[in-house]
């Protein structure tokens, strides 16, 4: 009888440790991602989806395995296939937040989606300024719009390069067409010149913008768009001898830009971030990715995991339901690795904490942090 009651007893004693963090409604809960992990835009989504991972993985060795799940759902980039994905990750009632999505077409195409389930989200890259005037009340920007970073390239383009005769052109997405818009609005009559392409990963010969630009007598050239295509355009500007700096805007801020230009053609390049670059994350979350992934930390990796991090303390604080975290979210005053976070009442990051940096893309094809650019 006395050793099964030590048993008995040993047995509760362990339920209760087990049980803890479940019992005080920690645990059972999902955090999603959505975003592209496949398709011409991947590397973006993969630096955000390990990001949130990250700081998934680091709460649950405090408070169990699987303790909070992370659901991934893959989008592709796309705004066309962006409704279909939302729709699915919606019908899983364990979902108390969304870390996305990535980009600024899906997000116009699966947000309202979102929006109607009551389902917050932060989205850690998606730029235009657009998103925040549609009413959704579950909508929240960790990042700059691109009515900040519009004006950072074009004071970058004036101040720093000093040039006087600028093409700007666009893949015609939400995003690209977007920022490219802001970019002209700022330069005015320093605009020589502009056109459209085709979106990312669906054009390889751009000889026509090429021979616009060349004969447009442009020193700089900025693209509203993603990587894939600027950098065979810059490939292709280097071929027609074509000696100018050419700039993108976070979209064209990977290495996959010197892969498709290589390495000699990408050198000198600009690219833009509304947010600080990974490399200046504070703490051990530069050397803690590493561990964790085997490469460095990516664009916006820094700030999905921050947003991930803002799902989790909302957590702890109780707030698991959606409407409750929702709530949350509208009051966070939350230190990052990244940043400080506020939002207002639109969704978007308080003024007072905006951040553009521009990177300078090295000999070996790698964008490095150049300096932060004003946005006004």
């Amino acid at each position: 009888m006395a050793v099964l009651a030590l048993v008995a007893g040993a047995a509760a004693c362990n339920s209760t440790s087990k049980t803890s963090s479940s019992s005080s409604g920690k645990c059972g809960h999902d955090i999603a991602f959505f975003g592209a992990l496949t398709g011409s835009e991947a590397n973006l989504g993969v630096n955000i989806e390990q990001g949130a991972e990250l700081a998934i993985d680091q709460y649950n060795q405090k408070n169990g395995a699987n303790c909070i799940k992370i659901d991934k759902f893959d989008s592709q980039g796309s705004e066309q296939l962006a409704p279909g994905v939302a729709r699915n990750l919606v019908t899983n009632k364990k979902i108390l937040g969304i870390v996305g999505p990535a980009f600024s077409g899906e997000s116009a195409a699966a947000d309202p989606i979102f929006d109607q389930a009551a389902i917050p989200l932060i989205t850690p890259s998606a730029t235009n300024p657009t998103l925040a005037t549609k009413g959704w009340k579950v909508f929240h920007r960790a990042v700059a719009n691109d009515q900040a970073q519009g004006p950072a390239v074009a004071n970058y383009i004036t101040n720093v390069l000093k040039a006087q005769k600028v093409f700007v052109a666009d893949d015609q997405s939400a995003y690209g067409a977007g920022l490219a818009d802001q970019v002209k609005a700022k330069l005015g009559s320093s605009v020589v010149g502009t056109d459209k392409t085709g979106a990312d990963g669906q054009q390889t010969d751009f000889s026509a913008t090429v021979q616009k630009i060349v004969s447009s007598g442009a020193t700089a050239f900025f693209y509203g768009g993603y990587y894939t295509n600027s950098g065979l355009l810059r490939k292709q500007l280097t071929q027609a001898g074509w000696k100018g700096t050419q700039l993108g805007g976070d979209g064209v801020n990977d290495p996959g830009y010197a892969k498709a230009a290589g390495n000699a053609a990408a050198a000198g390049s600009v690219v833009t971030l509304p947010a600080q670059p990974a490399t200046k994350a504070s703490g051990d979350f530069v050397s803690q990715y590493k561990a964790k992934w085997g490469v460095d930390a990516g664009t916006y990796s820094d700030v999905a995991y921050d947003a991930a991090n803002m799902f989790l303390q909302g957590i702890d604080a109780g707030n698991t339901t959606t409407a409750k975290m929702n709530t949350y979210l509208s009051t966070v005053n939350y230190q990052g690795v990244a940043n400080s976070y506020k939002f207002t009442s639109t969704g978007e990051l308080d003024p007072s904490l905006l951040k553009i940096w521009a990177f300078k893309v090295d000999a070996n094809g790698v964008p490095q942090p150049d300096q932060e650019v004003p946005s006004s």
